[in-house]
């Protein structure tokens, strides 16, 4: 009888969700051989690893990682004045281009490995009341916590 074909599954993620303060995500800017190199947008951490020639040292895009680049995500800018969380003053256009590249590039193609404390965190420290796991669909809310 002709053998079983072999069926490969991918093993879930080994590292749970977890929170980013900012210098602990700016270890992970592609300048480091061997780590993983993280971009958050919108206060979500991707892991961009993957994506080495445009993310990784020296590659076009390494201004954007190791940091929240939701402003220079949002206006196509790698100017550092826009490598930053804040999207005080961003039109209609740019946020709503902000909303397609973050569904339609980051969580379609790189893994959530967790999310700034800023976007968890309020500045005190105190838990943003906000924040709901449940607003990222691939996610169960036990998985994260």
């Amino acid at each position: 009888a002709p053998a079983e074909p072999e069926l490969r599954f991918r093993p879930p993620a080994e590292a749970p969700v977890r929170l980013f303060t900012e210098p602990e995500l700016a270890r992970y800017d592609g300048h480091q051989e061997g780590q993983p190199i993280y971009l958050a947008v919108k206060g979500v951490v991707f892991d961009v690893t993957s994506g080495k020639e445009f993310y990784g040292k020296g590659a076009p895009y390494n201004a954007l990682v190791g940091k929240d680049s939701t402003r220079g995500v949002a206006k196509m800018s790698l100017d550092p004045a826009d490598l930053t969380h804040d999207t005080t003053g961003l039109t209609e256009e740019e946020l709503k281009s902000l909303d397609d590249i973050f569904n339609n590039v980051y969580k379609a193609k790189y893994p959530i490995v967790g999310y700034t404390s800023r976007r968890i965190l309020n500045e005190d420290g105190s838990p943003n009341l906000d924040f709901k796991p449940e607003d990222q669909p691939h996610f169960s809310i036990k998985d994260e916590f």
